[in-house]
């Protein structure tokens, strides 16, 4: 059973040092959606191989 919002946030606010400050809470919130996000668009076939990537962006790396 996943944990709901509110008590991955208390994890989030738990897991920060004493002296962070509220641009840290907020920078820790926006990597757990945009990692969050992520994984949904994986998981729901929602990505592009590599190659693709370069290929779109012109890449020759």
């Amino acid at each position: 059973m996943s944990n709901t919002v509110k008590s991955e946030a208390e994890q989030l606010v738990r897991d920060l040092p004493e002296q962070a400050s509220w641009d840290d809470l907020m920078y820790e919130i926006y990597v757990r959606q945009k990692v969050e996000q992520g994984l949904r668009a994986a998981n729901e076939g929602r990505v592009l191989a590599h190659d693709e990537v370069k290929k779109q962006f012109a890449l020759r790396r």
